[in-house]
């Protein structure tokens, strides 16, 4: 009655316990290969021999039966890993209040009104330009402009003085030639700077 007290299971029943068989039809061979039951069964395995999981893996199709706009729908959804968005700068919250322009603000101590200095921007802000370098600097004095011209400006401004100052608008006139070369090395110093 009592011999297997305290005794080791023996080593077949060990190997019958921890072995699962293919669950393919008529299939006697180890089912180590786990293989997904579908849709609407995510976490459950059928368990397969290699031979049997190979043909269900090539037949496998988790949107069989789903029509295609179902299909484009959970493809859609995918991408931001089927959790709920709204576009940008729109919530429920803000429809729900009519769309203001802005949140109620409940100014007890009077730190948003005007005498504070509180003001609204009503013009867009300017994008901060870079300090000038020092060959820059001369390079729009040499054009003669001023340091917050832009691209155009400068482009404009240059054309004009070489046109002015070239040899063959002036009847072959070279005496202002040096003075070419200097706008021209400007023009190049600005380009070169990224500044037009």
């Amino acid at each position: 009655m009592f011999d297997r007290i305290r005794v080791r299971p023996r080593a077949e029943e060990v190997h019958q316990a921890s072995v699962r068989l293919c669950e393919h039809v008529n299939c006697r061979n180890h089912g180590e290969f786990r293989a997904p039951k579908g849709r609407n069964r995510e976490g459950q395995f059928w368990h397969f021999c290699l031979e049997h999981v190979r043909d269900y893996n090539k037949n496998y199709n988790y949107f069989a039966g789903l029509p295609d706009d179902s299909v484009s729908a959970y493809q859609r959804d995918a991408a931001f890993g089927h959790r709920p968005t709204w576009t940008m700068g729109v919530n429920p919250w803000a429809k729900k209040r009519g769309a203001q322009a802005g949140p109620d603000v409940q100014d007890d101590f009077g730190f948003f009104d005007d005498a504070h200095g509180f003001r609204r921007q009503t013009t867009a802000p300017q994008p901060e330009r870079r300090r000038l370098k020092i060959l820059e600097r001369k390079a729009l004095e040499a054009l003669d402009l001023p340091e917050t011209a832009n691209g155009p400006e400068i482009k404009a401004r240059y054309k004009t003085l070489v046109k002015r100052l070239h040899p063959d608008a002036n009847g072959g006139d070279r005496s202002s030639e040096d003075q070419l070369r200097g706008i021209i090395q400007a023009y190049n110093t600005l380009r070169s700077a990224g500044l037009c």
